[in-house]
């Protein structure tokens, strides 16, 4: 049974392991493995990771069952507070379809309760993410040209009705 709670410092170690193991799993078939690596390098840095842990009006959560942790999300206020910008949801590949992502989604609703609308960016390639998000509740809001910001990678952008 994995438990949702804050991530901290202690944290950090595992959770970039989590996110170079399940974007290399997620990604490499659709960027290559070389650019997935030089975007963990830069994305998932215990330095990136770091920073998220200290940005004000966010969270950073984990999914942890005492022997490791399965899965991680990352939100923060944009600059309309609003509009909450889910930046990261991940669940481990052999943690994948156990409600983890679901527990994550709901512990990040639940932690802007001023928030009207949840924001998220997919990978259009990536079908299992599409096919999640749409699940919860999010429609079609658009796309981007630069997830993530200076990514310079297209994606799909997804928005639901919250609070």
């Amino acid at each position: 049974m994995m438990f949702v709670r804050t991530a901290g410092e202690r944290d950090l170690a595992a959770v970039r392991a989590l996110l170079v193991e399940t974007w290399h799993a997620t990604y490499d078939s659709i960027y290559g493995a070389a650019k997935v690596t030089e975007i963990s390098d830069e994305w998932h840095s215990i330095a990136s990771l770091k920073a998220r842990l200290a940005r004000p009006n966010s969270e950073f959560v984990v999914a942890d069952d005492g022997k490791r942790i399965g899965g991680m999300a990352f939100a923060a206020a944009t600059t309309d507070a609003k509009i909450i910008m889910l930046n990261q949801l991940y669940v481990h590949p052999a943690c994948q379809r156990q409600g983890i992502g679901q527990a994550l989604l709901e512990e990040v609703e639940a932690s802007f309760p001023e928030a009207r609308t949840l924001r998220v960016e997919v990978e259009e390639a990536n079908a299992a993410a599409v096919a999640f998000y749409r699940s919860k509740g999010f429609l079609p809001a658009g796309n981007t040209a630069d997830c993530g910001g200076g990514s310079g990678l297209s994606a799909l952008i997804f928005e639901k009705a919250i609070g």
